[in-house]
């Protein structure tokens, strides 16, 4: 009987026995199939090549033809990622995936208290902080502020907080994260998928109707922290994947409940991405950088046991 739960092995640098398919090159190349670095360039081109169209025609996010061209932009890591798990994987590697989706209990309920608890303390901290400097602290968001008058203003709230983190997820942490992390440490790997989720939103920067746009802007301070921000995210989300049996589930509740409380309970941005920051320095200083968990494995998709 095949395994499916996964395994735990040794060290980051791990490169054989993960259900991979005997075909892995491509063509007489020595780029794998199972490269993270293919992954990302189509992840990429599924996405931008909507986007980049969205700023060719000149139309907004606020429009309907915008607004077709962000969300099939947003299917785009959870396709490539999809497609690589079918690609690469055989089939207990392809029923790890999913199960890492459907079932909550890998993520425990210790682990779905602090996946709910970050983001508000986080929020908090960085309202005290500014309030400390005399700013504002919390300012209620727009889709708050106007519910009562307007209920329909909170489904932006809704749909950022629902749809672009289980299409992304899917592919972020559900395919790449382990790839990385055959090679690389969990630290590392959580900055460079970090890098490259902050870069892929770039050309929504230049889209109108956009949030980055309206409210951020293109090498503005702004910028450089909401690049910052995604990168020290993409660290704790590393730590909560490693923690929860590699649950795709509990990054997808973690990522929209970020952008949920982002959404509805508004903060200083440079306190807001510096706490961030911190956070993701204090888990690499407690956890460690090589796994981010207690011990010296990392969690890896199963290996056949036939």
């Amino acid at each position: 009987m095949r395994n499916c739960y996964p395994i735990y092995i040794r060290g980051p640098r791990v490169r054989v026995g993960m259900n991979e398919l005997k075909r892995s090159l491509i063509g007489h190349t020595t780029l794998s199939l199972g490269s993270p670095w293919l992954f990302f360039g189509v992840t990429y081109a599924l996405t931008w090549i909507w986007w980049l169209a969205a700023i060719a025609l000149g139309v907004s996010f606020a429009s309907a033809q915008g607004a077709a061209l962000l969300l099939l932009g947003l299917l785009g890591p959870g396709i490539a990622g999809i497609g690589f798990v079918y690609l690469v994987y055989d089939a207990p590697g392809r029923a790890d995936f999913w199960n890492r989706v459907r079932k909550p209990g890998r993520i425990g309920l210790q682990w779905l208290l602090i996946i709910l608890l970050v983001p508000i303390v986080v929020t908090l901290a960085a309202a005290i902080a500014d309030s400390v400097l005399r700013g504002p602290g919390v300012t209620l968001g727009t889709g708050v502020q106007d519910m009562r008058r307007n209920p329909v203003s909170v489904l932006p709230t809704i749909f950022f907080a629902t749809l672009p983190p289980l299409l992304e997820e899917l592919g972020w942490r559900g395919y790449a994260l382990d790839r990385l992390q055959l090679n690389w440490s969990a630290f590392s790997s959580g900055v460079l998928l970090g890098i490259v989720w902050a870069l892929w939103h770039l050309p929504l920067f230049f889209i109108q109707g956009s949030f980055q746009r309206e409210e951020v802007g293109f090498a503005t301070d702004g910028f450089w922290l909401f690049m910052i921000g995604i990168v020290a995210l993409s660290v704790i989300i590393t730590w909560t994947y490693n923690n929860t049996s590699r649950s795709i589930l509990g990054v997808i509740i973690l990522h929209g409940w970020v952008n949920f409380v982002s959404e509805t309970i508004e903060v200083a941005d440079e306190f807001y991405y510096s706490i961030w920051v911190l956070s993701a320095l204090l888990v690499v200083g407690i956890w460690g950088a090589k796994t981010l968990r207690k011990g010296t494995n990392v969690p890896h998709p199963p290996v056949n046991s036939d």
